[in-house]
């Protein structure tokens, strides 16, 4: 990459991402792996630096410049949901346990899926302390993925292009401040909560079993103790996820890219066997996904202005027969 009047030789450009990625490997197994905006925001940037690490210094200041809005906006989300929990609204427990149930019973079921999941897989009871199967490390590592794709997608959309960061930041933050509003309004237990509360038949929260053995786990730097129990509905994580494949979906060109779709699935699979949420909360967090492509989308129509290039490239924009 060059610009101006400097130009990283591969040469330092590797050496300085093999240290960035020690650092981070170093940090993750003492410390855990970043897993608030701040942290990740910090890491993405160390890595731009060792991408281009021969790059004047005003170079490198281009990316908190760009993206301290962003940061700011992601940190009063961070914020405001871990204080969403004590607004006076009283928690919901039974409906998504209905509306479960009733979904299972379209297939003869009469435990909810995440019972029924937890059984088949895990055990029957399922604990922290049942042995984990390589099914449970790669659930563990798809969710665990959600505090880093949105934000690492936005960082490869900077750096190639600009307007196109813009749109995705459009649609990441609009997700995640509209399930803000849902979580303000509608506090709701997910199903490891309901079940110690006695709603529902014991179910372990087997989050990061898949990960036991490794040393490995999540850490922030700031914003410890922000956690929100009774953010169930929608299912952020599902709705990121749909999210990123959804804009995959409609960005790229390749007939592949169609796979992205299994993200979401992946997901909410892991949601709902690790007891952290309802079938309900991740259907939730897929439509959320898609109202917010719809309405951004429609946003930008009337207010940003289409190149000719865009038009040419874009399937929405070009007429059909073209």
């Amino acid at each position: 990459m060059t610009d101006g009047n400097y130009h990283t030789s591969r040469r330092a450009r590797g050496l300085a991402v093999a240290a960035w990625c020690l650092a981070l490997v170093v940090w993750s197994g003492l410390i855990g792996i970043p897993n608030d905006p701040l942290g990740v925001f910090v890491w993405i940037w160390l890595l731009l630096v060792a991408w281009d690490v021969q790059a004047p210094r005003q170079h490198h200041l281009r990316f908190p410049r760009d993206w301290w809005p962003v940061l700011v906006g992601l940190i009063v989300y961070w914020l405001t949901r871990g204080i969403a929990d004590n607004v006076g609204i009283p928690v919901h427990y039974e409906m998504p346990i209905r509306v479960d149930r009733w979904i299972s019973g379209l297939f003869g079921g009469h435990e909810i899926p995440t019972a029924v999941l937890q059984h088949a897989w895990c055990a029957d009871p399922c604990s922290r302390s049942t042995p984990h199967r390589w099914y449970d490390t790669l659930l563990t590592t798809v969710y665990a993925s959600h505090f880093l794709v949105g934000l690492t997608l936005a960082a490869v959309l900077w750096v190639r292009e600009r307007r196109e960061w813009q749109r995705w930041m459009r649609r990441y933050l609009a997700i995640n401040y509209a399930a803000l509003v849902v979580y303000l309004t509608y506090p709701m237990a997910p199903p490891w909560l309901a079940s110690q509360r006695g709603y529902l038949t014991p179910l372990a929260r087997t989050t990061s079993r898949g990960w036991e053995g490794t040393g490995l786990g999540r850490a922030n730097i700031v914003l410890q103790g922000m956690g929100n129990q009774v953010a169930a509905m929608p299912s952020l994580h599902t709705g990121v996820a749909t999210l990123v494949a959804l804009y995959g979906v409609w960005r790229l060109r390749t007939a592949w890219r169609f796979l992205l779709l299994l993200y979401p699935v992946a997901m909410g699979t892991a949601l709902v066997y690790f007891a952290e949420h309802y079938v309900i909360d991740v259907l939730a967090g897929m439509a959320l996904a898609a109202a917010v492509m719809v309405v951004v989308r429609l946003w930008e129509d009337r207010h940003e202005p289409v190149t000719p290039q865009e038009i040419a490239h874009d399937p929405a924009t070009t007429p059909a027969g073209t």
